[in-house]
C-alpha cells in the first residue's frame, strides 16, 4: 500500500442526515486521512456525490439520465472541496482535480501532474468522475488507480463490508471477508459497480470495502487488519 486509491462514498457527507454536507464528521475523517499519510503513504482520494443527487436513480422528474449525471458530477466537487478545505485546516498539502474543467476550482485532471503531486507528498483529491455521464465513482475510482498505478483500492462507506443481502433488510445476511471479483459479478453484488469491478479484475487490482465512520478503520485496513471485505482475485 506504498500508493492507495481512497474511494469515500458520498453518504458519509451527511453525517446522521440524508443530504447535504455536515462538517462534523469530515473532521474525524480528515484526523484519520493524516496519520495515514503520515506513514508515508500516498493516498488520491475519489469523492462520490450521492448525498447530493445520484445520476442512475430517477430523482428528478423530467431530467434525462445525461443531465443527472452531470449534476452528480458537480456533487463531488462541492463534496470535494468541504473535504480539501478541512483537510488544509489540519494542516496538510493537498491538490483537486476535476474530470470536468473547473478553472477557479480545481487542476484538469492530468495523469503525469498527478503522479507528481503524490510524488512531493501531497494529497490528492479527483471530484467529477471521469468527466462523462454512464460512468460512476466506482469506475473513476478504480480507473484513477490503473493511471496513478496505485496498488489497491478502498472503498470507504457507511456499511462494513460486502454482504450476499442487503444488511439493512435482511438481519441474517452473511457478510463477506474475501471474494472473488467472479462472485461478485455473479451474485451481482450491489456494493460496487460491476463496470468498476469488471474493470479491477483485468489489472488484477483488489477493492477493499469497509466502515470508514468507525474511528481508525483507515488506519487498521491500511496496516492489514482483518476489516471490511476483500474482492480480488482466488
Amino acid at each position: 500500500m506504498k500508493r492507495i486509491i481512497l474511494k469515500l462514498s458520498g453518504e458519509i457527507f451527511p453525517g446522521e442526515g440524508e443530504f447535504g454536507i455536515d462538517p462534523r464528521p469530515l473532521k474525524g475523517l480528515a484526523e484519520d486521512v493524516i496519520k495515514v499519510h503520515k506513514k508515508g503513504i500516498e493516498i488520491g482520494v475519489v469523492v462520490g456525490g450521492g448525498n447530493f443527487i445520484r445520476g442512475s436513480t430517477d430523482t428528478l422528474e423530467g431530467v434525462d439520465r445525461v443531465t443527472r449525471d452531470y449534476l452528480g458530477m458537480l456533487g463531488t466537487l462541492m463534496n470535494a472541496i468541504a473535504l480539501q478545505n478541512v483537510l488544509e485546516n489540519f494542516g496538510l498539502t493537498t491538490r483537486l482535480q476535476s474530470g470536468i474543467e473547473v478553472k477557479s476550482l480545481a487542476e484538469p485532471f492530468i495523469r503525469r501532474r498527478a503522479i507528481r503531486h503524490l510524488e512531493k507528498g501531497r494529497l490528492l483529491l479527483f471530484a467529477c468522475g471521469t468527466g462523462s455521464p454512464y460512468f460512476t465513482t466506482d469506475t473513476a475510482s478504480v480507473l484513477r488507480a490503473i493511471e496513478i498505478r496505485a496498488g489497491t483500492i478502498l472503498k470507504g462507506t457507511k456499511v462494513d463490508g460486502v454482504y450476499d443481502k442487503d444488511p439493512k433488510l435482511y438481519p441474517q445476511a452473511k457478510k463477506y471477508d474475501r471474494i472473488t471479483y467472479d462472485e461478485f459479478i455473479e451474485n451481482d453484488l450491489r456494493v460496487m459497480d460491476m463496470t468498476a469491478v469488471t474493470l479491477a479484475k483485468g489489472e488484477r487490482l483488489p477493492i477493499i470495502v469497509f466502515n470508514i465512520t468507525k474511528p481508525g478503520n483507515f488506519e487498521r485496513v491500511v496496516e492489514g487488519k482483518n476489516i471490511g471485505t476483500v474482492i480480488g482475485e482466488k
